[in-house]
């Protein structure tokens, strides 16, 4: 919400309309009272403000009666669509009611917003809230799908909410199908193939999909913008009766027309008025390729005519490949003569990222503590059908999250190839697969090895990030290793043992900077690392070596940098150590500019928002 006023008629409500305006920083506060604040606008009548500016605001916060505030709001109400969030708060702040506009108007979100500020009570009455259910009329804004229903919205809403058996059908894989998958009430059934419903044991049926259904039950379909179209076609094209036919032929081949996400052809096509004209008219973004972009495109119906008149063997399925990042069509060239004597193509493909097949999840387990993995790594640990995890870096608590009958395999007893073997046999029956990484992957985790194999047998994968040791390390030591005017930069590096460094890349060169270092995988030259630090840093700048922190058995030993190597010696630690340089180490001095109160910035600009009357 941009425009917000908050009205408050006591000098209590008053007080809490000033904490509320602290979080919406753009908000008015309104009141009838006389106020020295800077910040509050009082104004002769509430009613009369109403009156010029309800329909321009995108929410009103009452710090009032909820009697006042619905008899003042009464005179202007028109359309749930179109009228603003509404709440009203008392007050003592204890009670944050959602008045108007709970979905639409996101007032439901704004009481709930209120409440966590004031630490009171939000009151939502809003049925599919109350169950914490699905509010289907705000789904389609909420993932950027579109919404199409075979009967009123009011009904289907209906049927949900009095909790009829509801079939939901998910034909691709983002955020928000993850996110239905996950929260399904009790009478929801998943299905990935509508073969499989049994259309007449359910009341409602809902598909997440860019294909046309005929169900014989209320429907609610929610449109993805997913696929990409590519075309060519002859030298004249009339605009309406080529938008009239593709549109036809689209829904032929049981696609919608409103999932289309892009449109495209080759360069010299670019002026084509036929086809500007159907992206504009469409609000379909056109683009272009040239032949040399078409021509890395493998097409399963090449045209050698069409090679000997453009240079390229296919116009159509090269574009609609391109533009979807996808090796595989739903819809091959289709070939269309119109009455006119004029010709086109086109082709259609699903974007790659949201199709419904695996992927290997690389995920960052953390530091050590099983608690410090996140919360997405985690669900995709407890759903995986096979795990491959690094036995001595992952604690053994985090396989007891895999459910029953999944495969989980320590991967320190194998090869990559034997890894891979067991992920790609997994992979063909479409199993979900975790590679449990320690740490966060990017950071000495052998993935780029993996990523290449995964390239080269064009399995999908994708990475899921974790908390690195030198994070936890901070957090252990109780210190921001970045200090206003000490020190702005942190260095994660190692030395060089067996495995040589980069030229450019030595402990010494780093050491220059006098940044803080986060050195890993180097107890075993802590002598060497050592002299190549003092070459730099004062003798007495401070170091800490950590052993497996945040697991169980974590081991900490501070100092000063001319005792490093001796300091890791008397640890008898050979293994699994991070060793920390720099002064930011327990500093407690030099404070930042983020909150001091003679700074502005983006978030607090000391700036007065007022109304003059």
């Amino acid at each position: 919400m941009k425009k917000i006023a908050i009205i408050a008629v006591t000098e209590k409500g008053l007080d809490k309309a000033l904490t509320i305006q602290q979080e919406f920083p753009k908000s008015l506060v309104i009141t009838t009272l006389q106020s020295s604040n800077g910040n509050v606008s009082s104004i002769t009548s509430i009613s009369d403000y109403l009156k010029d500016n309800f329909a321009k605001l995108d929410g009103i916060c009452f710090v009032s009666a909820l009697g006042i505030c619905v008899r003042l709001i009464a005179p202007y109400i028109q359309d749930k669509k179109t009228d603003p969030a509404v709440i009203s708060v008392d007050d003592l702040g204890l009670n944050v009611q959602s008045v108007l506009s709970g979905h639409k108007g996101g007032a439901n979100d704004f009481a709930s917003k209120i409440a966590t500020i004031l630490g009171g009570n939000a009151i939502i009455s809003t049925s599919s809230d109350v169950q914490n259910i699905w509010a289907l009329d705000t789904l389609g804004n909420q993932f950027n799908w579109q919404t199409e229903s075979s009967i009123s919205m009011t009904k289907t809403m209906a049927l949900f909410v009095n909790n009829k058996p509801t079939a939901l059908l998910l034909d691709i894989k983002d955020k928000g199908t993850k996110h239905l998958e996950e929260t399904a009430p009790s009478f929801v059934t998943v299905f990935y193939n509508v073969a499989e419903i049994d259309f007449t044991k359910f009341e409602l049926f809902i598909a997440v999909s860019y294909k046309v259904y005929e169900a014989l039950i209320p429907s609610l379909f929610l449109v993805p913008k997913v696929l990409s179209v590519g075309s060519g076609c002859s030298k004249q094209l009339d605009f309406k009766l080529f938008e009239d036919t593709f549109k036809t032929k689209l829904a032929a081949e049981g696609l919608r027309f409103s999932a289309i996400k892009n449109f495209g052809s080759i360069d010299i096509k670019g002026e084509q008025q036929a086809y500007l004209d159907f992206s504009k008219a469409n609000n379909i973004p056109f683009s272009t390729f040239t032949s040399d972009e078409i021509n890395t495109i493998t097409i399963p119906n090449p045209s050698e005519m069409v090679l000997s008149k453009i240079g390229v063997d296919g116009v159509s399925e090269s574009c609609a490949m391109l533009l979807s990042n996808n090796d595989e069509l739903l819809v091959e060239k289709q070939k269309i003569h119109l009455e006119t004597n004029e010709k086109f193509t086109f082709s259609v493909a699903l974007d790659v990222n949201v199709r419904r097949k695996t992927a290997v999840a690389i995920i960052g387990a953390g530091p050590g503590d099983e608690e410090l993995i996140t919360i997405k790594g985690k669900k995709y640990l407890e759903k995986a059908d096979c795990v491959l995890y690094a036995g001595s870096l992952i604690p053994e608590e985090m396989t007891n999250w895999c459910k029953p009958g999944a495969i989980v395999r320590n991967s320190a007893m194998m090869t990559l190839e034997e890894q891979i073997a067991l992920m790609q046999e997994h992979y063909k029956k479409g199993n979900a697969i975790v590679r449990l990484q320690c740490g966060d992957p990017s950071l000495y985790g052998a993935i780029q090895e993996q990523m290449t194999i995964f390239d080269e047998l064009k399995m999908d994968y994708f990475i899921v990030p974790g908390i690195s040791s030198f994070s936890a390390a901070a957090a252990v030591l109780k210190s921001e290793f970045t200090i206003p005017e000490i020190v702005q930069s942190i260095v994660l590096t190692r030395g060089e043992g067996k495995t040589p460094m980069p030229s450019k890349e030595s402990i010494s060169a780093f050491a220059a900077t006098n940044a803080t270092m986060c050195i890993f995988l180097s107890v075993g030259i802590a002598k060497k690392v050592q002299a190549q630090l003092l070459e730099h840093y004062d003798a007495n700048t401070p170091v800490a070596v950590m052993y497996r922190i945040s697991w169980k058995d974590e081991e900490i030993y501070q100092g000063k940098l001319e005792n490093l190597a001796k300091i890791v010696k008397d640890s008898k630690k050979t293994r699994t150590v991070l060793i920390i340089v720099g002064h930011a180490i327990g500093a407690r001095k030099n404070r930042s500019q983020l909150y001091s109160p003679d700074v502005k910035h983006i978030f607090r600009t000391n700036k007065k928002f007022v109304v003059t009357e």
